[in-house]
């Protein structure tokens, strides 16, 4: 069960902290996730890669890097739910204890849910299904040719009516026009007829479709009650343990309600487990692996804003809001608080926001590799597990970045950003001399997809972007301006100083966009930001020094 790991392997530098409130002292605790666990979760997924079985069902695995009481490091790995119907397989932790007690009433369960699963698709596949599709379909095209003739014909009378009545009279006249509209008559009755006909195949067909239907709804309403009932008694009997030494069940911690496959996920598996054996934890990481797009335990996870996430084959992620985030502050308890070095320089604070004054060279949020997960964001939520960023500066522009805290003060300050209440001042240096000294610049940016992240202006693709600037000075063939957007589009400073349509000047050190000059970073920096307070109604100021 213990795999050995060396004591020297890559540095332990976190990317993501699982967190929770201790219930008992009320304190914040975290366990990393760091590149040493992530290298150890890449050498499982090598193994997993090799063997076919672990492809055939999509799922979350998990790698828990623990020490003994002997110093030794070692790590556990778990998988969420079953694998291959199995609960318990050789070298993987084993499942929360409680599971066996209702063992036997599961294996019934799963059997009969099974059937009804079969039932489903024989039913959702049925031929009487095929053939109302195929018979509704033939009658769709017959129905169509037949409006095409007649909508020929009816062209023809309209052409005749016209000849008749410059060439005919009175009795003949109206002789003639009455045998149109007799045609007219007939082209409706024939459309009817084929209607008539197509009713009285389909309607047999129709009629044991209905049975079907109610019969699906029947099974799926039986199939979730048979499963909510299987849950319901694996949450009394699952009892969790933590680093207290002191166990609970899923019931007393999640009062409220437990979303199913409560329990069966990675982290509460393998943190049970260390608690159990008197391991200490030191970092974990989950990751999702084999076909699927959702499945198993854990899978069904949602982001921080409540939209569903799809999971990508050996990507990393964090703890499910519904099933295991409400479990880390009872799973962690017992764990000695590590002090948290944000290493961010915060220019305000209060219970609702928290702004930043971001270095060049470190993401607003985490990217989506692995190798992307070092940001503003991430260090803040190892302190704020609700924080959430409300707008975006690119990697290397420095200056103030703005959060909210918790989700209602978003709210607030996407609406200002949105409505353009905010606003904004960029100080940056051009690599060379620019000829007006103020101005407005607005131009369409577009980003080409095949191209990203670069802008480009494009009159008939892009949206329009506008900024106002002014010279504050120039000295070494260089120009030292400031940038006021009004809009806030991808990289819209860096084309409106480079395109030959704004300034013509490259940003110094902006690579992308054609800098040619050797500068250490990139000289843009997000200097002032001034908002409306969404609960005080004060209007805030920011500003920071420029830091070259």
């Amino acid at each position: 069960m213990l795999n050995p790991v060396p004591t020297h392997t890559t540095n332990s530098t976190p990317t993501y902290y699982y967190t929770g409130y201790c219930p008992h002292s009320g304190e914040l605790l975290q366990l990393p996730r760091t590149q040493e666990i992530e290298e150890i979760a890449r050498n499982l997924m090598v193994q997993l890669a090799q063997d076919e079985q672990f492809a055939r069902e999509g799922k979350m695995y998990g790698v828990l890097l623990v020490e003994t009481s002997t110093g030794e490091r070692c790590s556990i790995k778990a998988f969420s739910g079953l694998l291959n119907s199995a609960a318990v397989v050789a070298g993987w932790v084993p499942p929360i204890p409680g599971r066996d007690r209702v063992a036997a009433n599961e294996a019934a369960t799963l059997e009969d849910l099974a059937m009804m699963k079969q039932e489903l698709i024989d039913l959702d596949r049925s031929a009487e299904r095929a053939q109302y599709q195929l018979i509704s379909v033939e009658y769709v095209d017959r129905i169509e040719q037949l409006s095409i003739e007649h909508r020929q014909r009816k062209v023809f009378r309209h052409q005749e009516r016209e000849r008749l009545e410059t060439t005919l009279k009175d009795l003949e006249l109206t002789t003639a026009l009455n045998e149109l509209v007799a045609q007219s008559c007939q082209d409706g009755r024939e459309s009817n007829r084929l209607k008539q006909e197509r009713n009285a195949i389909l309607q047999p067909l129709k009629e044991l479709l209905d049975q079907n239907k109610e019969r699906i709804l029947e099974l799926k309403q039986r199939r979730k009650l048979r499963s909510r009932q299987l849950q319901t008694q694996m949450h009394d009997a699952y009892r969790l343990m933590n680093f207290l030494g002191t166990s609970s069940s899923l019931r007393e911690l999640m009062p409220a309600g437990i979303p199913t496959g409560t329990g069966d996920c990675c982290a509460p598996k393998l943190l049970h487990y260390a608690a159990s054996q008197g391991l200490k934890p030191v970092a974990l990481a989950e990751f999702w692996w084999g076909d699927g797009e959702y499945g198993g335990a854990g899978a069904r996870e949602y982001g921080s804003m409540g939209v569903r996430e799809r999971k990508i084959q050996g990507e990393f992620y964090g703890a499910c809001e519904a099933r295991c985030q409400p479990l880390m502050g009872f799973m962690l308890a017992g764990l000695s608080r590590e002090p948290v070095s944000l290493d961010l320089e915060i220019i305000y604070e209060d219970e609702y926001l928290i702004a930043v004054n971001k270095p060049g060279g470190l993401l607003s949020v985490p990217g989506r590799t692995s190798d992307l997960q070092d940001s503003v964001l991430t260090r803040l939520r190892a302190v704020y597990p609700e924080v959430n960023s409300v707008h975006r500066l690119d990697r290397d522009t420095s200056g103030i970045l703005l959060f909210a805290l918790d989700k209602l003060t978003y709210q607030h300050l996407i609406q200002q950003f949105e409505a353009r209440q905010v606003d904004k001042i960029y100080e940056a240096i051009l690599g060379g001399v620019v000829e007006s000294q103020q101005g407005s610049i607005d131009l369409p940016l577009w980003g080409d997809p095949v191209d990203r992240p670069r802008q480009q202006v494009n009159s008939e693709l892009g949206k329009s972007s506008l900024t106002k600037f002014q010279v504050i000075g120039q000295s070494d063939g260089c120009t030292r301006i400031e940038f006021v957007p009004v809009t806030g589009r991808t990289h819209q400073l860096r084309v409106h100083a480079a395109d030959p349509q704004g300034l013509g000047v490259s940003i110094l050190g902006d690579k992308l966009y054609g800098c040619q000059a050797d500068a250490e970073r990139l000289h843009l920096h997000a200097r002032e930001l001034s908002f409306i307070h969404p609960h005080t109604s004060e209007r805030i100021s920011l500003q920071t020094q420029c830091p070259f």
